[in-house]
């Protein structure tokens, strides 16, 4: 059951109805309740609708979870409580690594015996991947080490903690929810404002817009570049690479401003996932801007547990390279993402010297040239920050290793600009980016991805007519799943 599905819509509005009508009909208390117990089985009834048989894993996972959690808190021996911090993630990583790298793995071993001349008959699974494993699994642990921790106190309600995990709106591909930002809200009884429902069906719409009109009618554009034994001149592989690179904003934020906005109306607040990532001038920055829960979370717990920027640069480096790489294969089983995480880790690390210095060019400007000049250097750093960015999406979309070499072989070595497909790509891909980019500029000088239904009330619906008459009249109503249900 995918947002863009009208198996969705009709799921949705059910379940809404009934989360508005038990208030109004039972006490406070026991409303929540039962607005809790609607909450975990609408979540399990919207995962069982892509595969019924993962369930088991999504409840093990609650249930081992919710009991470190529980044994975390009552505990007071370090050591023992390490050994059940680590029962947990052994657990859930031991999980995640068989359902989403066994195959991965089972095939590189036999390619390596082939190499080395042995024939070694491997016992053949065909594994298939749980959706969403990748992230309720981050959101679990990132529980059981808080807790470890001591930084949050473990929760005793099974349902409370059920539901944070199963919560259907981030449930598949997030955002990645820290305990401290929604089991609060699950706990407690929740009112719905009148600006939550604003903002919330704003949120859908846009968040529809990016993925109906935006990403998907994007995906053919780079496909026809991607797609294996494609042959393109540079000029296009680059006007490829930019719809990826919008396909793949629009598809990802579109899905995290639909989860937003659909749990806004519930009265329960998710936390914001990306805020302009194209407009900056750093990796650091993109990386505080793009797909905002998982960086932090490689932050919080993988880079501060190596040691993060403790001990010497040559131990920062590494830190960043191993984050990154691991980063990196989180978003999938291959060798091109484990080379897009080695690829933005070397770009933070070259960039780290001169972070500062872009910080103050990106805020205040730079002192030592004139306004014009200061504005001139803030274009050229972003400019290039936008083209690297770009040459990693393209590292993260080839189908291969192998492709890489071609496209960037195409890219710098046969560009030839009087090739370019005017009508087949440049046309449609500023035809699907300039909406989206004068609504994503509007925000950015506002510094508030919710600008726009606080906008006076004329320009605000002549976005909001601007946005559905796109949406009907332009959207591709037969795309694709979203991108990062694959990972």
């Amino acid at each position: 059951m995918v947002f863009n599905s009208l198996h969705f819509l009709w799921f949705f509005l059910v379940v809404y109805a009934l989360y508005r009508l038990l208030p109004a009909v039972l006490p406070v208390e026991r409303a929540h309740r039962a607005q809790n117990w609607l909450l975990l089985v609408a979540s399990y009834y919207f995962y069982a609708a892509w595969d019924y048989r993962f369930l088991a894993l999504l409840a093990g996972s609650t249930i081992v979870d919710y009991t470190c959690g529980r044994i975390l808190g009552s505990l007071q021996d370090q050591r023992v409580r390490r050994r059940v911090m680590w029962l947990s993630l052994g657990f859930n990583l031991s999980m995640l690594g068989f359902f989403k790298y066994f195959n991965f793995f089972a095939d590189n071993l036999a390619a390596l015996f082939a190499a080395a001349g042995w024939h070694a008959d491997f016992v053949t699974l065909r594994v298939l991947l749980p959706i969403g494993i990748s992230f309720y699994t981050f959101v679990t642990m990132s529980y059981v080490i808080d807790v470890y921790r001591r930084e949050i106190t473990p929760t005793r309600n099974l349902l409370d903690f059920a539901v944070f995990v199963a919560y259907f709106p981030h449930l598949v591909a997030g955002p990645i929810l820290r305990a401290t930002a929604l089991l609060p809200q699950i706990q407690r009884p929740r009112r719905i404002s009148r600006e939550q429902m604003r903002e919330g069906l704003w949120l859908i719409a846009w968040g529809f817009f990016q993925k109906i009109f935006v990403a998907d009618n994007l995906a053919p554009l780079a496909s026809h570049v991607f797609t294996p034994g494609a042959q393109a001149t540079g000029v296009n592989v680059l006007l490829g690479v930019y719809a990826f690179a919008f396909q793949i904003y629009g598809d990802f934020a579109g899905y995290s401003n639909i989860a937003r906005g659909t749990s806004k109306l519930m009265g329960i607040e998710l936390i914001e996932n990306f805020r302009f990532p194209y407009l900056v001038l750093t990796p650091q920055a993109f990386w505080r801007h793009w797909h905002i829960s998982l960086s932090t979370w490689l932050r919080d717990y993988l880079y501060i547990s190596l040691g993060g920027n403790r001990g010497g640069e040559a131990r920062t480096r590494r830190n960043l390279l191993i984050t990154m790489l691991l980063g990196g294969l989180w978003h999938g089983a291959a060798w091109t993402f484990v080379l897009w995480g080695l690829y933005q880790g070397v770009l933070l690390i070259l960039y780290r010297p001169y972070e500062s210095a872009f910080a103050t060019m990106q805020t205040r400007g730079v002192s030592w040239l004139p306004p014009s000049g200061g504005r001139v250097l803030r274009v050229v750093a972003w400019f290039v920050m936008f083209h690297l960015t770009c040459y990693g999406w393209l590292i993260f979309r080839a189908p291969s290793l192998q492709a890489i070499g071609s496209l960037t072989a195409s890219l710098f070595g046969h560009f030839a600009p009087r090739t370019i497909d005017v009508t087949g790509l440049l046309v449609p891909l500023l035809l699907y980016t300039v909406p989206l980019l004068v609504v994503h500029l509007v925000e950015a000088h506002a510094d508030d991805v919710l600008v726009v239904p606080r906008l006076r009330i004329g320009v605000r619906y002549t976005i909001y007519v601007a946005t559905l008459y796109l949406i009907f009249l332009f959207g591709n109503f037969g795309g694709s799943d979203f991108i990062y249900f694959q990972f």
